[in-house]
């Protein structure tokens, strides 16, 4: 079985501590309710992960881009996810 370190592609990594900041921006701002930034937080790392993925790719036939699109999207909601769980320990580690 794989261990976690093997789920998220480590150059997709940086994009959680950006996603952290974005998200703190977010809340801070009043341009996205609260309740919905975890779905933007998720949206933005689909695109960026989807970025990433797809600069990569040397050629492009359907069985690639099916498989790039279904990389980009479970990658982007693992990542989101990673910044926001990071996000709540911080926050809730710190509460009085």
């Amino acid at each position: 079985m794989e261990d976690f370190s093997n789920l998220i592609k480590p150059e997709l990594l940086v994009l959680i501590p950006i996603l952290y900041l974005i998200g703190n921006f977010f809340k801070q701002s009043t341009i996205v309710p609260d309740k919905l930034i975890p779905l933007y937080l998720g949206l933005l790392s689909i695109v960026l992960c989807g970025t990433r993925i797809f600069a990569d790719l040397p050629h492009l036939t359907v069985p690639v881009i099916l498989t790039a699109t279904f990389s980009s999207v479970t990658q982007g909601i693992m990542v989101a996810a990673t910044s926001v769980y990071a996000h709540q320990i911080y926050h809730q580690t710190t509460k009085k």
